[in-house]
């Protein structure tokens, strides 16, 4: 790869940099009507530059940390100059020329300065949102995963529950959210049942499929070996199956939080979704910005996990 690629992410990099701390005016004022509402706001926030250079210098650790650890670098590259090249214009249209609305474009520094202000909140919300996200995760996958294997190999079983599953499956499960939090005893528990409604029809469907296109020699064996159908699940078919399911993490995660986000923006006290809709409401879209940034950030986080399972847990794939 040429050099140039590499230079132009660290002259960007620079240029942000020099940007943030030249930048005349790091002000970010909103109506005192607007910041009257925020917890911990006031009437007038000055945003400290510091936490978006700790952000921009993370994106460059990230970067070098990619190339070393040999990843397409032209693709790092690539990606780099982007992130950049969108943060630099950013940071002159909102702060250097002025020229973003005030409440509709604040300057990125406001923006990245609400993890300081707001820290304390912001982890609330995630353990709010992790807790409910493992609740529903804790029920639906493993009930999916195991009904999926027993409705795979026993054919009548298939028969009853396929025709269902293919009819529920494709509806939205946030569409069922406004009658469930009616009648669900909590708010909690609702958003833990649209989870568990989210994952489970899609995943049951997969594993049945999955056990379906399982090689006929397997299934042949184990029939000889006299196993009961209990046996036959859990000795034979999850274990064939564990790869599958690992794999099919990254999209079941990446849509189960976005059903849970939708969710806690319908009627939530707490969370990343009622952050963003809480502050949405009173027109305070600096907040608004830095909640989409840190659900990009938690969904990103939540993605390695497969990886993780994949090296450490089926290490015999």
């Amino acid at each position: 790869m040429k050099k140039e690629r590499y230079w132009a992410v660290h002259i960007l990099f620079s240029l942000l940099i020099i940007l943030i701390f030249a930048a005349p005016d790091r002000s970010a004022q909103l109506p005192q009507g607007l910041m009257a509402a925020n917890p911990g706001g006031s009437s007038m926030a000055t945003a400290h530059p510091a936490m978006f250079a700790g952000f921009a210098v993370l994106l460059e650790l990230l970067f070098l940390w990619r190339i070393r650890k040999g990843a397409d670098p032209r693709a790092a590259a690539d990606i780099g100059a982007i992130l950049f090249g969108v943060l630099v214009l950013w940071e002159l249209i909102a702060t250097t020329f002025g020229l973003g609305h005030p409440i509709l474009c604040p300057p990125p520094e406001a923006v990245f300065d609400v993890f300081r202000t707001h820290g304390a909140l912001m982890l609330r919300g995630i353990g709010s949102s992790v807790g409910l996200l493992a609740a529903g995760f804790a029920v639906a996958l493993p009930l999916s995963v195991v009904a999926g294997a027993f409705a795979g190999w026993n054919r009548r079983a298939h028969g009853i529950t396929v025709p269902i599953a293919r009819v529920m499956a494709p509806v939205p499960a946030i569409i069922y959210a406004p009658y469930i939090i009616a009648v669900m005893p909590t708010f909690r528990a609702a958003a833990a049942m649209v989870i568990i409604l989210g994952i489970f029809w899609p995943a049951f469907l997969q594993t049945v499929n999955r056990v379906r296109a399982m090689d006929p020699a397997i299934k042949d064996s184990a029939s000889m070996l006299g196993l009961s159908g209990s046996e036959m699940v859990f000795q034979v078919l999850l274990p064939w199956l564990l790869p599958g399911v690992v794999a099919g993490l990254r999209v079941t995660l990446s849509t189960s939080f976005m059903l849970l986000i939708l969710a806690e923006m319908m009627g939530a006290t707490s969370g990343l979704g009622y952050f963003i809709k809480n502050f949405a409401d009173y027109a305070n879209y600096t907040n608004v910005l830095a909640g989409i940034i840190l659900v990009g950030m938690v969904v990103n986080v939540f993605s390695l996990i497969p990886a993780l399972l994949e090296r450490h847990v089926i290490r015999w794939k």
